[in-house]
C-alpha cells in the first residue's frame, strides 16, 4: 500500500491509497506508528483511495484512536468514500472518530 504524507503545519496528513485490510494494511500501520512515537501527534487521515476497510483496518484505526485519546489527542479522518463511511455507521464505530468531509476542514480543526 503506499501512503501519501502532507504537513500542514503541525499536521500530519496520511492518505493511504488502497483498501485498509489485513493484507494491505502493513505500511499504513508502520506510518501511523511513526507518527504516534513524536511527543504531540496531531493526525488526519485522508481517506478519499480507500476503497474497502475490513474489520482488520478498522481495529488499527480503532487502537489509534485509543492511544491519541489517553494523550488528548483525537483522531482525524477527512473525505470518507460512502462505502468506508457506511462500514463505520453500521459497525456503530463513526462516534469514536472526528469526521470531516475535506482534510482542510479536519486541519483547521486542530486550531
Amino acid at each position: 500500500m503506499k501512503i501519501r504524507r502532507q504537513k500542514y503545519g503541525s499536521v500530519e496528513v496520511l492518505g493511504p491509497d488502497g483498501p485498509l485490510t489485513d493484507e494491505e494494511s502493513e505500511a499504513f500501520i508502520d506510518h501511523m506508528e511513526a507518527e504516534l512515537a513524536s511527543p504531540n501527534p496531531r493526525i488526519v487521515v485522508d481517506l478519499h483511495d480507500v476503497s474497502f476497510i475490513d474489520s482488520f483496518g478498522i481495529e488499527a484505526m480503532l487502537q489509534f484512536a485509543g492511544e491519541l485519546k489517553s494523550r488528548n489527542l483525537p483522531l482525524k479522518l477527512a473525505m470518507l468514500t460512502p462505502t468506508c463511511r457506511e462500514i463505520l455507521e453500521l459497525t456503530d464505530l463513526s462516534r469514536e472518530f472526528e469526521i470531516y468531509d475535506e482534510v482542510e476542514d479536519a486541519v483547521r480543526s486542530f486550531v
